[in-house]
């Protein structure tokens, strides 16, 4: 049996990865090994290690890697503890092969460390961009040190490739939060409310916003203006979700929490878990913010995104998507946008740029064919030179 380990560093990556770590666990021929790092073995990020757990499955390992700081020194510190713990781990669970998604710093010194010990990586949702985020080149350094590539549509399969990677070990299988939207039997509305202990009202919005990494200092001033924003709508129920563990995420978990106290009509949530906040995507009437789920997950529901700045410049994007600035008047002008009876119209139509369901099992499907055990060594694709007169 080929022995396949997941490494999960958060609530989003593991609610993309959830059903390919079922069908590894169900496969005869392969064997599950979990690691758990990250915000999962955080209290102040909901401890989310138990809701892996929750589902059914047995983490191998934890590896302790976050630190209480959130300035760049303590990600930096971070990543070295998180290299140390990987290491260990690998040691001890002996993978055929180590599977990562995305772009966090947890995830490169899993990478980092996979790499050194000679086990092939597989990689999730390689050749994206996010150009306002440190995260984008981290991505492709992960592409860089990982030996197969499983991407959500062909214009990241071109990526990959342009990266230098064997186009024979590039796989598009469509988004993974696509997959999971036909997997989840979602909340109503009553039970709904009743987790929540929050009643959603006539207009309804789910918000999260990450500090822009590549934008030093800017995230309490980029989140104050959105603050302001939503103060000005009316009759509008808001659901916050807390930030990542980033750079300056702590001003932002403040900020939120400061502004919730006295508004009766907005909650937030250091985590709702993957059930619970698709449950609150089918209700509500967009997700605010800059958070990837916006833009991969959001269209499917045929609800609109106002995504706010320049963390997600680059990625895909289906018409739903409302791209502004990070300043009151700029998302004052993209909600009224929103609330357009021809944008309301037009989402209906929508078709989502991250495909159908279907891509956790074409991922395990070949992790089962795959010949894994001898993909240690790769040879750079170069492209061919352009024809005389082509550019």
């Amino acid at each position: 049996m080929k022995k396949i380990c997941v490494v999960t560093g958060t609530r989003a990556d593991y609610g993309l990865l959830r059903f390919v770590m079922e069908g590894i666990r169900n496969a005869s021929d392969l064997q599950l090994q979990i690691i758990a790092t990250g915000m999962h073995l955080s209290p102040d990020f909901g401890m989310t290690a138990g809701e892996i757990e929750g589902d059914g499955f047995h983490i191998d390992q934890r590896v302790e890697m976050l630190m209480s700081s959130d300035t760049p020194v303590g990600v930096s510190k971070s990543i070295g503890l998180g290299m140390i713990g990987f290491a260990d781990a690998y040691a001890q669970l002996k993978p055929d092969a180590v599977v990562v998604l995305g772009d966090r710093f947890e995830i490169f010194a899993a990478a980092s460390a996979a790499l050194v010990a000679h086990i092939p990586l597989l990689h999730l949702h390689g050749g994206e961009t996010t150009e306002g985020a440190f995260d984008e080149a981290i991505r492709h350094s992960i592409t860089k040190m990982s030996h197969l590539h499983f991407v959500a549509a062909d214009v990241y399969r071109k990526r990959v490739i342009q990266l230098g990677e064997d186009p024979q070990r590039v796989f598009t299988v469509g988004g993974l939060g696509v997959d999971g939207l036909s997997k989840v039997k979602l909340l109503e509305r009553d039970a709904l409310e009743a987790e929540l202990d929050f009643k959603f009202g006539r207009r309804n919005l789910l918000v999260t916003f990450h500090p822009v990494t590549l934008e030093p200092g800017s995230a309490g001033r980029q989140m104050q203006e959105l603050l302001l924003a939503l103060d000005k709508l009316e009759d509008t129920h808001v659901i916050f979700t807390m930030p990542n563990a980033d750079p300056d995420s702590r001003v932002l978990f403040d900020m939120v929490a400061s502004y919730v106290k006295d508004r009766s009509h907005t909650r937030v949530y250091t985590s709702l878990g993957q059930l619970r906040y698709l449950s609150v995507l089918a209700q509500v009437d967009a997700v605010v913010g800059n958070s990837s789920s916006g833009l991969t997950e959001a269209p499917s529901f045929k609800k609109g995104t106002v995504n706010i700045g320049d963390r997600q410049r680059g990625r895909l994007r289906a018409a739903s998507v409302i791209d502004c600035e990070p300043t009151c008047a700029s998302i004052g002008q993209a909600f009224e946008r929103l609330y357009s009876a021809t944008f309301q119209t037009s989402l209906p139509d929508v078709i989502s740029p991250y495909g159908t369901a279907g891509a956790s099992e074409k991922i395990v499907q070949t992790l089962r064919t795959y010949p894994i055990c001898r993909i240690h060594k790769k040879v750079f694709h170069d492209l061919p030179e352009p024809a005389c007169g082509e550019s």
